[in-house]
Order: C-alpha cells, then structure tokens, then sequence
C-alpha cells in the first residue's frame, strides 16, 4: 500500500511539474513598457550624449525615442527617451495601415491577393502615399481606429499614455477625417507605440506568424536610403525591417535591426530642422552599443 501511495504522489509532482513547465513556457510575453534596463539606459546615455544637440532635443520635448534589445524575445531590455510623446510622424504612422490590413485579413474581411501584397510593399518600402490611402480605404478609417484602441490589438492608441499611432487622414491633399482626441494631429506616433507595434509582430501577437515571409517581403530592403539606412549602410551582417517619415522639420525612423546574434527595435521621431542628420548619427551610436553588448562588454566609446 505504501508503495502505491509513493507511486501515486510522484505521478501527482510530476503533472504539477509537467502544468508547471507548461504555463512557464506559454507565459505572456513582456510589455516593453516594463522592461527599461537601467544598465542599457546609463550605456546610451552615455553615448547618445556625444550626438549633437541630443540632450537639447530631449528636454525640449522635440525628440523620443525607444531602444528595445530583443534578442531574447521573452526577457526585452528597453531604454527610452520622453517614450509616450505623441509627435506629428508624417508616413511612419502607415505601419499602423499594415497591422489594419493583416487584422481584416484574419477576420476574413480581406484577402491577402497579389494586389494588396503589392500595395503593402509600396507602402513600406517606397513609402507610396496612393497604395497607404488605398490600403487605408480598404481597411476603413473608422475601423483602424477601432484596431488601434483595441486591447486585443496592443491598444496603440491609449489616451492613458499620451495617445500613440493614429491615421486621421488619407495620405494626400483631402481633409482629415478625425485628428486624434488628445493633441489633434493627423499622423502620428509616440515612439513606445511604435516599437510595441514592432515588437507585437516580431513575438506573433500582434500578426500570426504565418505572415512573417510577407512581413519581411514588406519591411525588408527598404528603397528609400536615409536615415536609420544611411547610419548602418556598410555596417556587416546588418539587417534591417523599417518604416520611416519625413515631413518639413518632423523627421521619424523605425525599425527592427538583426544580426545573427542580436535583434533590436529602434524607433526615434525628431522634431528639428537638423533631425535627419541626427537620426543617421544616433543609429550609428545605438548599433555600436548594442554590438557591444552582445560581445559582453557594456561600456563602449561610440565609432564616429
């Protein structure tokens, strides 16, 4: 009898181990909202510090910015720059467009065809003002907006902090349909939003992973070569998934960075005649810290 009682409880430890383990390894991915790294946020600080009127830009609420090491998709490690600030972003908010697509494409409201996948890669990669409005008209205004403020689609939008990705407007000359309820602009983005879009397609919650080979179609080999492309142009073993904006002095980059061992979002959108220039050199700082993480060393003097 006692033997079968032994028996009995080890076979009910291992079930409780077996759940254990399970629900481990099915736990819900980390908001980058609370994941800030105080080690990588000291490092860029540091670093970013030698980039031309950083600070200045900071504390004069004119730039944010999001810094995700995500190599170790459960665990990110973040460092941000004023994250929630909503600025006018021009076309980055068009991957807003995208998540819209591939929702209704689930739904089954909208199919995948060769038409809309073209689109899609105009819009990101060319950054086609035509295809985001046809994509957008497509998904519906009134439906993005849903999406966006939806907690099952990352609530992008969230008047609780500070609003986000917002699309009130076609891209072209016709009237906004709704600028967004908190600062009333027409495309816009704070760069937390942003980088939890990024990071909510790379961990397949936002977009199943099904899509990920049209995803990278999309994002990949970006055509137009500034900006966050121009800072790592040359730089080896880079691979980078963007969308960026640029209207007058508003200047935005966006992105997911790989190397075979290192993956990182950075997302900054800069108010500031300058700010194209300084986004070229604040990438090129931001890889050199994160190449240098992943070789283990943690303080690093930045390439000029």
């Amino acid at each position: 009898m006692l033997r079968i009682m032994l028996g009995l409880g080890a076979l009910a430890l291992s079930a409780v181990l077996l759940v254990a383990c399970h629900t481990a390894a099915q736990a819900p991915y980390t908001d980058l909202r609370d994941a800030h790294d105080p080690e990588l946020q000291a490092t860029l600080d540091r670093a970013l510090g030698a980039v031309p009127k950083f600070w200045d830009r900071v504390h004069n609420r004119q730039l944010g910015m999001v810094v995700a090491e995500i190599t170790d998709r459960r665990h990110p490690r973040v460092a941000w720059y004023n994250p929630e600030l909503m600025l006018y972003a021009a076309s980055l908010p068009k991957i807003a467009i995208v998540l819209g697509v591939f929702v209704e494409v689930e739904r089954g409201v909208l199919a995948l065809d060769e038409e809309t996948r073209q689109q899609l890669i105009r819009t990101v990669r060319h950054s086609s003002n035509r295809d985001a409005t046809a994509l957008l008209h497509k998904v519906g205004f009134e439906r993005l907006a849903e999406i966006l403020q939806d907690e099952r689609h990352g609530k992008l939008y969230d008047p609780d902090h500070g609003g986000g990705l917002w699309v009130g407007k076609a891209y072209g000359k016709a009237p906004a349909w709704r600028r967004d309820p908190l600062h009333g602009i027409s495309h816009g983005a704070s760069a937390m939003q942003a980088a939890r879009l990024y990071y909510g397609v790379v961990t397949g919650t936002l977009i199943d992973r099904k899509h990920f080979p049209v995803l990278r179609e999309i994002f990949g080999n970006p055509a137009i070569k500034h900006k966050f492309v121009k800072g790592l142009e040359g730089r080896e073993g880079v691979r980078l998934y963007r969308k960026s904006g640029t209207w007058r002095d508003y200047h935005a980059d966006s992105g997911l960075v790989k190397r075979d061992n290192l993956a990182y979002i950075a997302v900054a959108i800069d108010r500031h005649a300058e700010a194209g220039r300084g986004l070229v050199a604040s990438i090129r700082v931001i890889d050199d810290v994160m190449l240098e993480r992943s070789r283990g060393v943690h303080s690093v003097t930045p390439r000029q």
